[in-house]
């Protein structure tokens, strides 16, 4: 989610006005643009993790990557120190009405390169499907947007069709940073699994900005492992949430744990019922960052009081390249096995997961933002009543009161056990969530038993008492020949950290 170094973008920009609701007027100077061979020779093939240090990937200022014949490199942009008491939540209210273009020159002003653009691992999964009254003629500039089945649709903006959206977030975002002038960093998340028009998207968009993208892969021997032992397509039959937290969730883990900040492409008008209260700044509720621990994390969301259409208006004006699938009815774009043109009508996630019941079409990647339907909030008192239950896999063991009182009697007990006391509302419980569950995994087999216990509610002063719970989520180490169980001091949550604290107590 050592600071890592990375190639930086650096651009010239168009000369012209955008006049599009809410997205504010940009007027920008006209300088010579690099050829494509200069602004793409240097480019580097090897992945890495981006907290790694790449010394040959240095940023580069905007005005002299326009001059120079061949990418130059420049002296590294330092991140800029972020005052320890920020109230990012005050900051939100204060950024509520400034345009994206503001959003995303005052984050990559605050933390310079220890921020990073999420490219299409927020818009494989989050489009938002304008809804329209179909009742245009047919488009004829766009025949295979309405696939000719004769409606008036067209996932194309233009005069003679209506038309749908929208998946483009992320290039928005890529186009917003590059008029600020700053250098910036993108990441994106390669699955394995894309569709080729993706891929072909992703070379556009390098050479159209002259940028290095910083792909993140999955782990090689988790997916190996995967494959072998439930086939190449698994999701038809027993869900996507465990290819997605080996494909998508755990490579995003990986790369933020080397940020600070990262900048997503999420939007209120997404899904009015589950997002439409995601601010445009906040701590993240689901992943840690360079630093560990929860709160280590900072999110950002520009386009977050954008309207789907002023988004389309924006890259129009722009001359913004866009994914030609978007053109063939696709509005969700995510993995090609897991997606699907959609019709008019259709709601955009019936083009994702679609043999899944339609509340379970999240693949992990913004959980902390996600709203359930009908979830009650949590009460002053801790309740929680209405919130989903987590830690939900077959390697973690569901503990009831009695089964965790039997635990505490045990003086001699044949294998030790590793208990998370938790309150399913609670946020960095949520956080933990992803990586408790892989450590479970890892676990399985090897003698140690990984287990929760929900806490809250009429558990918790059983819990305070008892289980030593001061705050959510407390962790405990039951070992196999003492009593009294140990308590995990570290606020630090990530798989490493917590099987070094098992290791070295078993």
């Amino acid at each position: 989610m050592a600071s890592a170094t990375a190639s930086i973008s650096s651009h010239s920009a168009v000369l012209r006005d955008v006049k599009a609701a809410r997205i504010g007027t940009v007027r920008t100077q006209v300088s010579a643009a690099p050829s494509a061979a200069a602004a793409r020779g240097q480019r580097a093939r090897a992945v890495r993790p981006l907290r790694a240090a790449e010394p040959g990937r240095q940023p580069v200022s905007a005005s002299a990557a326009s001059a120079a014949p061949v990418a130059p490199v420049a002296e590294e942009v330092p991140a800029v120190a972020v005052p320890a008491a920020v109230d990012y939540e005050a900051l939100a209210q204060e950024l509520e009405g400034a345009s994206p273009l503001e959003v995303m020159d005052r984050a990559l002003a605050m933390f310079g390169s220890d921020i990073a653009i999420a490219f299409r691992c927020v818009t494989q999964h989050t489009a938002r499907l304008v809804r329209i009254l179909f009742h245009a003629p047919v488009c004829v500039r766009h025949p295979l947007a309405c696939g000719g089945l004769g409606f008036g649709f067209c996932a194309v903006p233009c005069p003679e069709g209506s038309w749908v959206s929208c998946g483009a977030e992320d290039v928005a975002l890529i186009e917003y940073a590059k008029l600020t002038g700053r250098p910036f960093r993108v990441f994106s998340l390669d699955t394995g699994r894309l569709n080729p028009e993706t891929y072909q998207f992703f070379d556009k968009v390098e050479k159209h900005y002259g940028i290095n993208i910083e792909y993140m892969f999955p782990d090689a021997g988790e997916v190996q492992a995967l494959v072998r032992s439930k086939g190449l397509f698994s999701f038809y039959e027993d869900g996507h949430q465990e290819c997605c937290r080996v494909r998508k969730v755990r490579p995003l883990r990986r790369a933020l744990k080397g940020l600070k900040a990262w900048i997503t492409g999420q939007r209120k008008d997404q899904s009015p019922g589950t997002r439409a209260s995601i601010p445009i700044v906040q701590v993240d509720p689901s992943f840690e960052g360079l630093d560990g621990g929860a709160g280590s994390l900072i999110k950002w969301n520009p386009v977050a009081n954008v309207d789907g259409k002023d988004i389309w208006t924006f890259l129009r004006t722009m001359d913004v390249p866009v994914n030609p699938l978007h053109a063939q009815g696709y509005v969700s774009i995510g993995c090609e096995p897991c997606t699907r043109p959609v019709l008019p009508g259709q709601h955009e996630r019936e083009g994702r997961w679609w043999w899944e019941d339609a509340k379970a079409k999240e693949c992990g990647l913004h959980k902390g933002n996600i709203e359930k339907e009908n979830q009650a909030a949590p009460k002053a008192n801790g309740n929680g009543a209405g919130a989903a239950d987590i830690f939900q896999s077959q390697a973690v063991v569901s503990l009831t009161r009695p089964g965790i009182e039997n635990l505490l009697r045990l003086e001699n007990r044949s294998e030790p056990w590793l208990v998370v006391l938790y309150a399913p509302w609670c946020p960095f419980c949520q956080s933990m969530e992803a990586s408790y569950v892989e450590l479970a995994e890892k676990l399985a087999g090897s003698g140690v038993k990984v287990a929760k216990f929900r806490a809250d509610g009429e558990q918790k002063p059983f819990a305070q008492a008892e289980l030593q719970l001061q705050s959510f989520p407390t962790v405990l180490l039951f070992p196999s020949r003492t009593a009294r169980p140990i308590k995990y001091p570290s606020e630090k949550r990530d798989v490493d950290s917590l099987l070094a604290f098992v290791n070295s107590l078993r």
